[in-house]
């Protein structure tokens, strides 16, 4: 493999790692991201003369460190970071410096979410802030999954980020008595990140495989640092009763999800809906841990959003095939999660099993009263669904037109190739990307 190629690697797998931990060893956004951007630079020059060095993730932060505060010294702002500069000090072997490996729940990734999920910032900006720049999503991707303009959501992290860096706010995982009013947006944006790992909203590829494994590996940590914390933790717990069942709920969710991941492609790239899936393929061990922290879940406090969405996963993953599924019982527990959280994209995920046990001429109805209300009109999978109502109720030419106003709407290749292949089911005529 080329040093490129192997910078690529590393860019792709590690680069929000060391983000992470370089904006904890200099305390500055924008500071870390020129220096990790410059530390990757550098490597592509001097990899390619010396070799790619033993700890290369650890070589990365610490050049990208110290090349940050090269530059602060040349700076004429450097009075600014006057403090930090009094507490670096280059060492001889710059990579022996830290155990950029130590094991530790409370990891440089989790301090992240938790820093940009602090209270001082609205919910919807700790958000964005964090998709964006602790997940490594694009700025499209963060807004599609946050259903908001591309413009909106620049605005929001930029405004955050001068917030983070005028307000002081510390790069830490809080304490037991804090930590159940951060929580909840913690969850929200591992769920979000999740989200866009298990549906890519551009690419090759449907699943971000490396994406989805961060996100269960960042819950296992909050469920981790839930029981390392949990004697402090309980005194604060009656206020929220419900957290600790979020956090193992939300694992038992992300569980159940990723388990078909094997089966959602085949080996030609092609999509393959969850009626056609061969269900020998679905992980049955991830499986059974999902269900078992599902029912851990349920004994734990009420059932949240994320209890209830596994246990719709769960009934999913446990049906003999498609046929089989108990679509009644997801509609109701659709309605239960609706009541807790009345999202458009509930609503449309409610629809589609209304239409699996009463006919696609109810689902329809549904699908039509969210877009005559004027929801989801820009989401993809609204039209699909119309499409699909349509196509199962014969109708081709409404069909047609639905199909081709979701192929619009979505860049994502696998996506776009099934939309076209049941529109040329259609019209008997494939229409190009």
């Amino acid at each position: 493999m080329s040093v490129a190629s192997e910078l690529d690697t590393l860019y792709q797998n590690h680069s929000r790692r060391i983000l992470a931990t370089l904006i904890r060893l200099l305390g500055e956004f924008e500071l870390a991201e020129e220096a990790m951007h410059e530390a990757f630079a550098l490597a592509l020059q001097q990899w390619a003369q010396d070799g790619v060095p033993a700890n290369p993730t650890a070589w990365l932060i610490s050049t990208g460190r110290f090349r940050a505060i090269d530059q602060i010294r040349r700076n004429q702002t450097a009075r600014r970071y006057a403090p930090l500069l009094a507490d670096q000090e280059e060492p001889e072997d710059e990579a022996a410096e830290l155990d950029y490996d130590a094991p530790g729940i409370e990891d440089d990734r989790l301090r992240l979410i938790f820093t940009c999920c602090h209270p001082a910032l609205a919910t919807e900006t700790q958000l964005a802030m964090t998709l964006r720049e602790m997940c490594g999503l694009t700025t499209e991707q963060v807004a599609r999954g946050l259903l908001q303009q591309p413009s909106t959501v620049a605005q929001r992290i930029v405004r955050a980020k001068r917030k983070i860096r005028d307000a002081g706010i510390p790069y830490e995982v809080p304490d037991a008595e804090a930590l159940p009013a951060r929580l909840n947006a913690v969850l929200q944006v591992i769920y979000l990140m999740f989200n866009e790992a298990y549906s890519s909203s551009q690419g090759d590829a449907i699943v971000n495989v490396d994406l989805a494994a961060e996100a269960i590996r960042l819950t296992r940590l909050l469920q981790a640092l839930l029981q390392s914390k949990l004697q402090t933790f309980s005194q604060t717990e009656a206020r929220n009763p419900s957290q600790r069942a979020d956090v193992t709920g939300l694992l038992g969710l992300l569980l159940l999800q990723d388990s078909r991941r094997a089966a959602r492609q085949d080996d030609t790239g092609r999509l393959i809906t969850l009626e056609e899936q061969d269900r020998q393929r679905w992980n049955h061990a991830q499986i059974a841990e999902g269900v078992q922290c599902l029912n851990l879940a349920l004994t734990q406090g009420p059932a949240g959003i994320y209890t209830l969405q596994a246990a719709i996963a769960a009934l999913h993953a446990q049906a003999a095939s498609y046929q089989d599924t108990d679509w009644r019982q997801i509609v109701g527990l659709y309605d239960a999660l609706y009541r807790l959280s009345p999202s458009p994209v509930i609503a449309l995920n409610r629809a589609v099993a209304v239409a699996m046990c009463d006919g696609p001429e109810a689902g329809l109805q549904l699908v039509d009263e969210l877009a005559s209300a004027g929801r989801l009109q820009n989401y993809h999978l609204l039209h699909a669904a119309r499409a699909d109502f349509y196509r199962r109720m014969g109708n081709s030419a409404a069909a047609r037109d639905a199909y081709e106003k979701a192929l619009s709407l979505t860049e994502q290749a696998p996506e776009r190739a099934f939309l076209q292949a049941r529109l040329a089911s259609l019209t008997g005529i494939a229409k190009k990307g």
